[in-house]
């Protein structure tokens, strides 16, 4: 009970070294790494960015000498195979580690275990699922993709305490107060792309990039101006309603324009694609969209647009997670609402949803939803 004791707390130590990455590391996961001997942490580190050297290694650089006999506690297994960098389950064993504790298996089917076990056969004593739940949560694009082969999706939604996200006129700026705005700010720093629509692109003229400016006072802190990373921006467009005039083209990050038919955009900017989706037999053009963006390695997608859109992923089960942004303001009956479910016709067929999370955000307050039967 009180090595378990003890692996939690340095655990604990571990994940909160890999929140540090995670809002620069993707397409690979947020992972830290504490080197422990006795009660001493000997060394420490956490992966900054794809192609940069892992948690383990930035750990061991800085134990040196003093790693030979200590324990390590690592927020995800190991690796055990050559990419961009060496396999830190061979520095680990190089460096004379004598056990190796880690949170969760890493289900990349390049490791699934091969580095626990390539530790093993060293005479590392190994030991894994401490503080599983909260290493998952870290992670939750990644483990996705690695699991499916599909983005984890957030769908976000601001709304009145009627229900409302506009009034009858599409006016609906702001409905929230502004530390939910910089809260927003702060999601879609989290996520490798923000995915809407051209009708949404055409009535609201959205930027949908991080503002820097307005993230969150700590996460600047944290986060600094050099290092901001920008979100692909995604817009299904089949209609052609997406213009060159229309402010996603004026900054410089990628969008990708997702149409049914060629198109010509010669008159948009270099960093603008347009990609035609061809779903396969009995899939949707919204499936066929999830699997494609898995294969281009989107672990996080954040979703802002309209209510038919809303209703069309909730409808094809393709939402990981509904965040409700809930103002205290009244819209009435004429306002537009949430999400059309044109199918939804009883309320027994009604999808439930479990409430994960309640934030009170000023006078806001943000909900975050999973689908209980998922």
């Amino acid at each position: 009970m009180q090595q378990l004791a003890q692996d939690s707390a340095f655990m604990a130590q571990a994940i909160e070294l890999a929140k540090k990455g995670r809002f620069t590391v993707a397409p690979n996961p947020a992972v830290g790494c504490l080197l422990v001997k006795g009660d001493e942490i000997v060394g420490q580190g956490f992966h900054v960015k794809a192609g940069e050297p892992h948690a383990e290694a930035m750990a061991l650089r800085q134990a040196g000498d003093k790693a030979r006999g200590a324990t390590a506690y690592v927020t995800l297994e190991p690796c055990a195979h050559y990419g961009r960098t060496p396999p830190c389950a061979l520095a680990l064993i190089q460096a004379g580690v004598k056990r190796v504790v880690a949170a969760m298996q890493d289900p990349n089917p390049q490791v699934a275990g091969k580095g626990l076990a390539l530790l093993r056969e060293a005479g590392i004593e190994t030991a894994v699922g401490v503080l599983t739940q909260e290493a998952e949560a870290l992670n939750k694009g990644f483990l996705k993709r690695m699991r499916s082969g599909l983005p984890f999706v957030r769908l976000k939604m601001a709304v009145s305490i009627d229900g409302k996200t506009a009034m009858a006129s599409g006016e609906s700026k702001w409905i929230t107060g502004e530390a939910a705005r910089a809260d927003v700010q702060r999601e879609r720093a989290l996520s490798a792309a923000i995915l809407s629509t051209g009708s949404t692109v055409a009535a609201d003229n959205p930027g949908l990039n991080v503002r820097w400016a307005q993230l969150p006072v700590e996460v600047r802190a944290e986060y600094p101006l050099p290092a901001l990373r920008q979100p692909l921006r995604i817009i299904m467009d089949s209609q052609s309603r997406v213009c060159p005039q229309h402010n996603l083209f004026q900054h410089r990050e990628p969008v990708w324009l997702i149409g049914e038919a060629e198109r010509d955009i010669s008159a948009f900017p270099d960093f603008c694609r347009h990609l035609t989706l061809a779903p396969d037999a009995g899939q949707s053009k919204l499936q066929a969209l999830m699997v494609e963006l898995g294969r281009r390695k989107i672990n996080d997608l954040w979703v802002e647009a309209g209510a038919v859109f809303a209703g069309a992923l909730i409808e094809q089960n393709l939402v990981d997670e509904l965040i409700l942004y809930i103002a205290p303001k009244l819209l009435g009956h004429q306002a537009r609402d949430l999400c059309v479910l044109p199918h939804l016709q009883k309320l027994a067929d009604a999808p439930l949803w479990h409430l994960h999370s309640m934030t009170r955000i000023d006078e806001d307050l943000k909900l975050v939803y999973t689908l209980r039967n998922a």
